[in-house]
């Protein structure tokens, strides 16, 4: 997601110990059928939580909406709980990078439209509107901001609406084959109250992102591909495998050199070139002092593969 970094250059990393026990046991999937799954952190009460599901393992967390006989549409509950995940993927160390996805055939189908409709038949305020965004929706946004790991999602079917928005927020986007996108909230006469509006021009230019928001037509993961909406398309089949591989080479990867790299594009996005520059040389200054970048200047001279530690 293209938004403002912490002016702190400091990035904290870690690697997990190899004596680590996860709390607990989370029915549901995961990237790795063979991965053991988790509970959610203390925060969550300690309860089996059937709305998201949230596992880790090798340094990667992923995080599975978990509604799929109602498109993985979102409830307060669902909200609370990706939020809390987030948070536990900005504080835990151990894990380096982070993957978003669906489980069965849809992504995210955003909103609850039957729910949108009866709060709209009984009378509901603009202000309640508008305090449902702020208090709930909004708070998946504002929480990545935080998040200076990769996030990356895995669209294995259609995303839509708001569904579509929360995709965007992806650091990098694999899609399925089969997977579509539109943004559906014209086909309901409302507007992107989530960010889309923002973030779309900022990817696919402001043209393309006025037709999809006028029209809410559906794009294929052909052309979103072609018109830079997602990174990559694998077939149906790959899509979790291909996504895992990339998350774990960013896991494996130099972490203080990673984490900082993501928070210098997104200042970038919004900061002046010199501004720009000055961060730029800071992180410089941290990453150098680092073992990872003694350890690939050492390998490289050597022509050896690094070993990277995190730190």
């Amino acid at each position: 997601m293209s938004a403002p970094a912490s002016p702190s250059c400091a990035a904290r990393s870690g690697r997990p110990s190899s004596g680590s026990d996860p709390s607990g046991v989370v029915p549901g999937g995961g990237l790795r059928d063979s991965a053991q799954a988790r509970k959610l952190p203390p925060t969550f009460g300690g309860r089996v939580v059937s709305e998201l599901l949230f596992d880790t393992a090798g340094g990667i967390a992923t995080i599975t909406l978990n509604r799929p006989d109602s498109g993985n549409a979102f409830t307060t509950e669902m909200l609370g709980l990706w939020e809390k995940a987030l948070r536990e993927c900005i504080l835990d160390d151990a894990i380096r990078a982070v993957v978003l996805t669906g489980a069965g055939r849809i992504f995210c189908s955003g909103g609850d439209v039957k729910r949108m409709a009866a709060n709209t038949s009984g009378g509901q305020s603009a202000w309640d509107r508008a305090k449902y965004l702020t208090d709930h929706v909004h708070r998946i946004p504002l929480t990545l901001m935080e998040l200076d790991k990769p996030y990356i999602v895995a669209v294995n079917g259609a995303a839509t609406g708001a569904g579509m928005d929360m995709a965007l927020m992806g650091d990098i986007r694999f899609a399925a084959e089969s997977a579509r996108f539109a943004e559906t909230y014209i086909k309901v006469g409302f507007v992107a109250g989530d960010g889309g509006a923002w973030m779309l021009p900022r990817l696919v230019g402001q043209p393309k992102a006025l037709e999809m928001l006028w029209t809410g037509d559906f794009v294929s993961a052909a052309e979103a591909e072609r018109i830079g909406l997602v990174n990559k398309v694998v077939p149906d089949a790959e899509l979790l495998s291909a996504t895992q591989a990339f998350a774990e080479r960013l896991a494996n990867g130099p972490t203080v050199a990673i984490r900082l790299m993501k928070r210098m594009v997104q200042q970038g996005q919004t900061s002046s070139f010199r501004d720009a520059l000055a961060f730029a040389a800071s992180c410089a200054g941290v990453v150098g002092s680092t073992e990872d970048h003694r350890e690939a200047t050492a390998a490289f001279a050597q022509k050896r593969k690094p070993e990277f530690k995190g730190r």
